[in-house]
């Protein structure tokens, strides 16, 4: 297949055979990308007893500590996906977390494996955003949905792979070195951190070899894959989220440094009495400068990109999307990441025991769930404008039963099965969420609107789910009660999500108009007719 001048494949190629080739490699690199976030559940137990950590500073370190990092760098490098070569950033990225989750293994106390999450959560900042940009190039509105359902379905590969794989690292490890003389002093634990760290480099030389598709063209709207200056963009947008370089960021836009500093000083407030009534001072700290970061890119983006802004930010029916799908990862985060030590805890069995039962089930029903999401989503999209939230609704409504009766059984077998239909029902969410984003936006903002959609799940799923979990557990003695009030979050994402239904077609029939309102070039007669 011929590629053009700039190094992107032509328009024609949508839907065709290499796209579903380049469709099976982000797969991989996906799974990748969740197996190394995710093996630090299995692995829960072990960490705990070795580094005397609590349940909060476990749910800290898979929650806070990686999505702080992923979501704030999420935010530049999904700028940068939108203005440079976007497998390469895929495949720098991947070298980045698969070196640091190598060297998790390496970490001897809290401090050490929190640096360690830290840069894994910036390495994977660099891959979803631009790879759900490839995809909508790569792929026809037709199938969109379905091709992101796909890629999604990675996340649930590599979170089922990594329980039975790093159970089954760890206990032989453990087993084999029972009486010491493990090489280097490593426990298993560490050792699995760095099995699965170390085969993300060589598949970061595969995606190298990836051709990037002509954005833009699948949509009548092509334009070259990467643009001038798109570094010094991202050098700037990298000052608008890194304190306190978000003060020179705003400084150059008039008024912008007094609100700044105004919201700052709240957030300081706020992080102050969270950390006086928690004593949780990294889980807060870390949150509120995440949340002050944020608001400082939004000033900077208000700015500098005046039609991005109107159709992200300043669009109230994404806002509510950002909300409401976030509250809905705050569930997914914190049942992913508690399932697995619910389980060795309560029913006493081993992390390969609890690994295999778990994880694969959870593997094959979670793809199996988020596929046949993106597949409804795309045939109730194209009966009613509404139809990819109503799928996002139903991954709220559905699974709540079968996770009621869960953590009330004592029958570990039952467990099981109830969990696989737990992942099921739930993913049915992630594909059709993902491609709603997209349709508010216009295609050379989709690396953005990924961001801002890892943004909404990080901030108020990743981030505060499993901590909160962990919260209640420690403060209760019961995790099956921080299980339990994952509830709560249900009712306020429904609705949510009912409102962001409502508006949803306006929002999308009008989004051309808003950004020539806002400044955006009309693109070429010629341009628009193909």
């Amino acid at each position: 297949m011929a590629a053009n001048e700039n190094g992107a494949d032509d328009a024609t190629q949508s839907d065709r055979p290499y796209a579903w080739y380049a469709l099976s490699v982000l797969v991989l690199v996906y799974a990748l990308n969740f197996i190394d976030r995710q093996i630090i559940s299995i692995l829960a137990e072990d960490i705990k007893a070795d580094l005397a950590l609590t349940d909060a500073q476990l749910g800290f370190l898979y929650g806070t500590a990686f999505a702080i990092f992923y979501a704030l760098f999420g935010i530049p490098l999904g700028r940068l996906a939108d203005d440079w070569y976007r497998g390469r950033l895929i495949a720098l990225g991947l070298l980045a977390w698969s070196s640091m989750t190598a060297l998790s293994g390496l970490a001897a106390n809290f401090a050490q494996l929190a640096v360690a999450r830290v840069g894994v959560g910036i390495g994977e900042a660099a891959a979803s955003p631009a790879a759900f940009s490839m995809l909508a190039d790569y792929f026809s509105k037709r199938r969109r949905a379905l091709a992101i359902s796909i890629y999604s379905a990675g996340l649930y590969l590599g979170m089922g792979l990594s329980l039975p794989l790093g159970g089954w690292i760890a206990d032989s490890w453990n087993h084999a070195y029972a009486a010491g003389g493990a090489p280097f002093g490593l426990a298993g634990w560490q050792a699995a951190f760095l099995a699965v760290g170390l085969p993300g480099l060589l598949m970061a030389l595969w995606m190298f070899t990836l051709r990037e598709p002509m954005r833009g063209a699948s949509d009548g709207t092509p334009m070259p894959p990467a643009q001038p200056g798109a570094w010094r963009r991202f050098a700037l947008e990298m000052a608008a989220v890194l304190p306190p370089l978000t003060l020179w960021s705003v400084a150059r836009f008039p008024g912008a440094l007094r609100i700044n500093l105004m919201v700052l000083g709240g957030v300081a407030l706020a992080v102050y009495a969270l950390v006086t009534g928690t004593g949780d001072t990294a889980q807060w700290v870390g949150y509120g400068v995440g949340i002050y970061s944020v608001f400082s890119w939004i000033q900077m983006l208000k700015f500098s990109d005046p039609p991005t802004y109107r159709l992200i930010w300043g669009s109230k029916t994404v806002l509510l999307a950002i909300f409401g799908f976030g509250s809905l990862s705050f569930f997914t985060y914190g049942y992913m990441f508690w399932v697995a030590p619910y389980g060795i805890r309560t029913f006493d069995v081993a992390k390969d025991v609890a690994g295999l039962y778990i994880g694969l089930p959870a593997a094959a029903a979670s793809a199996a769930g988020v596929i046949i999401g993106g597949r409804l989503s795309d045939m109730w999209k194209g009966r009613d404008v509404r139809g990819r939230v109503y799928v996002c609704m139903l991954a709220i409504v559905l699974p709540a039963p079968f996770a009621a009766i869960m953590f009330a059984i004592d029958n570990f077998a039952l467990y099981c099965v109830l969990s696989a239909i737990v992942y099921l029902l739930n993913s049915l969410w992630l594909g059709s969420a993902i491609t709603a984003y997209q349709d508010f936006v216009l295609p050379r903002m989709r690396g953005t609107i990924g961001a801002t959609y890892l943004l909404g799940a990080t901030m108020l799923g990743l981030a505060l789910g499993p901590y909160f979990v962990g919260k209640v557990a420690t403060v209760t003695g019961s995790l099956a009660t921080g299980m339990y009030c994952l509830f709560i979050i249900s009712p306020v994402s429904l609705v949510l999500l009912w409102i962001v239904a409502r508006r949803t077609g306006e929002a999308e029939a009008t989004k051309f108009e808003r950004a020539y309102a806002a400044g955006e070039p009309r693109p070429e007669a010629s341009i628009a007719a193909a």
